[in-house]
């Protein structure tokens, strides 16, 4: 029997193998092609989810200063980091180098995170204050806000020279500005426009025992605060010092006219609230009066409606305080039986009206609540805080209202403080050491006390009624002192 031929041909085997072959290779040519866009496309979107994560949780860290090994875990973390919101909190996944994931739950409100991000953003002054006026609706008393702890290694004081340990002597270099060179002087304080005519007053410099106070520069000032707010919060003390600060700044200003009040406002006794603006430099020199840094208020005793002091509340006006880069406090003047109506249903912690408390425990509560406020409310990140201790009257023969007069002084003490430190300053640094925030104590008490000559006496209004005044200061004067003081210890911190 014949063989048929069989069907198995090498041509179209040969013909199959490279049709197969060729789909091979297409299919591998658009599959290196995908892979290569996707490897391509991933790395930017893993970079960008890792940048919002980082910056999440460095925002976080920046406000929960305290939280050390989640700010360090931040600078180490890789792609892969996620951020959320859950009940009002943070949440965070932190993967670090080593690739453990943390799971992190902030302390702080996401309400809060959002109010920090608004402050370092690019708001005008304006709309910032308007935005904070509403916050100040809020009851700051019971907002609990986490301290941010301080912010940078070694800041500590490095001033290791007792400030209050010195004598006064005689500089003709002084003044550093004159009346007719600065504008701001009000009335009360401007004592040669109202007809003193000595001049030695104003030609004393503290000099330090152990180091030299330099001299006040305001060309370095002006760039120590250039885009910053200064911000002097306290009684008309404190006023007489931020005047004194507005003057010894002229002194570097090359147009006048760059230099003016936000809303136009003239300094006079009866306002209270005043921004000015140095447009050169970017920056605000502030003052917000607060006699008491608590709250001043009014409540029903009976059918009477009388005036208290909520010393457990802090002031109403606290908002425009928040975002200083630099705050100075003050209070003492105005706590004393005359001012406080004896401590007699005057105090006031909730609904309770005290029938009577001292003044000293009354002061004591308050300064309490002004040093939690500052410690839930201000960054030391943020803001350097100062404290002015009490400035000495120098009354004789009685007080202001019965005859007291300093007239007669026209050069400093000399010898030892003629006044044991009072026991509201002891209170202060009690308070100070308490706190979370650093606070530096601008202590002027021991110093100014040499200076009886310094205050305005008859010369403080052109018209005194016989009335002299022995609590402020002139201008140019002791204020000038207490700003070199507050210059120096600006220049002998780490910034």
């Amino acid at each position: 029997m014949e063989k048929l031929p069989s069907f198995h041909n090498k041509p179209i085997k040969f013909l199959v193998f490279s049709f197969t072959l060729f789909f091979s290779l297409i299919f591998l040519i658009f599959f290196w092609t995908w892979a290569m866009e996707d490897a391509t496309a991933h790395p930017q979107a893993n970079k960008g989810s890792s940048g919002n994560s980082t910056k999440a949780v460095l925002e976080e860290s920046a406000l929960v200063g305290v939280d050390k090994d989640v700010a360090s875990a931040g600078g180490a973390m890789q792609k892969g980091s996620e951020v959320g919101i859950k009940d009002g909190l943070l949440l965070s996944s932190i993967t670090p180098l080593d690739g453990v994931s943390v799971p992190y739950v902030s302390k702080y409100n996401v309400d809060n995170l959002t109010e920090f991000r608004e402050s370092v953003g690019s708001e005008s002054a304006d709309e910032e204050e308007e935005e904070e006026e509403k916050v100040q609706e809020l009851d700051d008393s019971d907002r609990k806000t986490p301290s941010d702890g301080p912010s940078r290694t070694g800041e500590k004081n490095k001033v290791t020279c007792d400030i209050t340990k010195g004598k006064w002597v005689k500089d003709e270099n002084y003044p550093l500005y004159t009346n007719a060179s600065c504008p701001f002087i009000d009335e009360g304080f401007n004592c040669q426009a109202n007809g003193r005519a000595d001049r030695d007053y104003m030609k004393w410099k503290w000099q330090t025992q152990d180091c030299d106070i330099p001299r006040f520069n305001a060309t370095k000032m002006l760039e120590l605060i250039r885009g910053k707010r200064v911000v002097f919060v306290g009684d008309s003390i404190n006023r007489n010092q931020w005047e004194s600060m507005l003057c010894l700044l002229m002194g570097a200003v090359k147009d006048p006219r760059k230099v003016y009040e936000a809303r136009g406002r003239k300094i006079t006794k009866e306002r209270g609230n005043y921004r000015f603006i140095f447009e050169d430099y970017k920056c605000r020199v502030e003052f917000y009066v607060s006699h008491f840094l608590v709250r001043e208020s009014a409540s029903r005793i009976g059918r009477r409606r009388v005036q208290t002091l909520r010393i457990d509340r802090i002031d109403k006006g606290s908002s425009r305080w928040r975002r200083a880069d630099i705050l100075v406090f003050n209070t003492g003047h105005w706590w004393s039986h005359h001012k406080t109506k004896a401590g007699i249903n005057y105090y006031q912690e909730g609904d309770q009206i005290h029938p009577q408390l001292h003044v000293n425990k009354a002061f004591h509560r308050a300064l309490s609540t002004w040093a939690s406020w500052v410690d839930n409310y201000i960054s030391p990140r943020k803001t350097r805080i100062f404290f002015t201790s009490s400035a000495p009257s120098h009354f004789r023969g009685g007080l202001w209202n019965t005859g007291g007069q300093c007239r007669d002084a026209f050069l400093p003490r000399t010898g030892t403080v003629s006044s044991q430190y009072s026991e509201k300053n002891l209170m202060v640094e009690e308070i100070m050491r308490q706190m979370r925030n650093p606070v530096t104590l601008l202590n002027i008490t021991g110093l100014s006390d040499f200076r009886p000559d310094g205050h305005p006496s008859i010369y403080g209004r052109k018209s005194s009624n016989g009335i002299q005044d022995c609590s402020h200061w002139c201008l140019p004067g002791v204020p000038d002192s207490w700003n070199e003081l507050l210059y120096y210890h600006l220049n002998s911190r780490i910034v």
